[in-house]
């Protein structure tokens, strides 16, 4: 049996005096921790505060998607942050809550997890536990931005990462959990206390730049998960539109550069298919 998240327990072991975080929260049952988070930011909720569900019933990813998770097969949470860094270098948040996870899952999985940009979370097709497989999406990341309060702009940042899955009950065949890659003994709270603190050194070097990437390390850090950068891909943008081209690399304000017929261009938004060769 999957036990409960302690909120106790890992209240203790991240919220200190000096640190980033201020409160853990633990639910049963949420529709979207990410939407209850933004609520509470609206209503003036401070930095540092972390909201975990043990079923997450209306997720919500890129481009208006939505999924769910069984109760306690995932680790499904959200953070809020306030930084006080210019508006164009707040697009680094989510990359960072990415780079963390990557992190967390390397150590304490000994999973060669990797990112596509802008900041899923897979395991590359030639590093999955079996050969000849696909990549296998690991977790999916999303931030929205709250303006309610000019002084103190909120950005909350949520993660569903696939802990205890097994194939035959994860959503599509292109996602993976960390059961399916072979890893046992690992559990999610264990996995958010790594997150958190993964993200936490990387946010302070952040903030201590002005949320300057380049000057702080996580930009270059990114790079070196990306596994996007150097692929042929097809991005789909809003509007159901789409564009292809070979990703030539990150800029610093985390956009993707891709290079195509007409040239190079920076994009913010869209959902990346790494196109196979010949295909």
């Amino acid at each position: 049996m999957i036990p409960p998240l302690d909120r106790a327990a890992i209240e203790a072991a991240v919220v200190r005096p000096g640190g980033l975080w201020r409160s853990v929260d633990v639910v049963p049952e949420a529709g979207s921790t990410n939407s209850d988070l933004a609520e509470r930011s609206r209503e003036g909720a401070p930095e540092g505060t972390v909201l975990a569900t043990e079923h997450q019933t209306a997720g919500r990813g890129r481009l208006g998607r939505g999924f769910t998770t069984p109760p306690r097969v995932a680790l499904t949470f959200s953070l809020l942050v306030r930084p006080k860094v210019p508006t164009d270098r707040l697009g680094w948040v989510s990359p960072m809550l990415g780079v963390a996870a990557v992190a967390a899952v390397r150590g304490r999985a000994g999973v060669k997890a990797a990112l596509k940009w802008p900041n899923d979370v897979l395991v590359p097709g030639e590093l999955r536990s079996e050969p000849g497989q696909a990549d296998g999406k690991l977790a999916g990341i999303l931030a929205e931005a709250d303006f309610s309060s000019p002084d103190a702009v909120g950005v909350v940042v949520g993660m569903g990462l696939n802990v205890s899955q097994g194939r035959d009950g994860l959503p599509v065949e292109t996602a993976t959990s960390l059961r399916a890659e072979g890893v046992t003994g690992v559990g999610r709270e264990e996995l958010l206390l790594a997150v958190l603190a993964e993200f936490e050194e990387r946010y302070e070097a952040w903030l201590a730049t002005s949320g300057d990437a380049e000057a702080c390390g996580l930009a270059d850090e990114y790079r070196e998960m990306c596994v996007t950068i150097g692929r042929r891909v097809r991005v789909h943008l809003p509007g159901d539109r789409a564009v292809e081209g070979t990703v030539s690399g990150v800029d610093d304000q985390a956009r993707l550069l891709l290079s195509g017929p007409a040239g190079e261009r920076a994009l913010n938004v869209g959902d990346v298919v790494h196109v196979r060769p010949g295909s």
